[in-house]
């Protein structure tokens, strides 16, 4: 039986394993380990064929955009 909450069937569907352990990768153990915007893109890109298709990917493209949109400003900040 699928666990929809704990181990979602699409977070898991690439077959993405530990090369040290074979211990499968689920998204979230790489999602988390970004800040929100980088790891929903992580998130959207990672599930899209087993999901939303176009749609997932717009959305990783949503908040990558945001995400280069606040580090282009920071950087603007600390050049000045």
């Amino acid at each position: 039986m699928a666990d929809n909450i704990n181990s979602p069937v699409h977070y898991n569907s690439l077959g993405a394993k530990c090369a040290q352990c074979e211990h499968p990768i689920e998204c979230i153990d790489v999602a988390e380990k970004a800040n929100f915007c980088i790891g929903n893109v992580w998130k959207y890109t990672w599930r899209y064929q087993q999901k939303n298709g176009l749609e997932d990917l717009r959305k990783a493209q949503w908040y990558l955009a945001r995400e280069i949109a606040r580090l282009e400003k920071e950087e603007k900040r600390d050049s000045q």
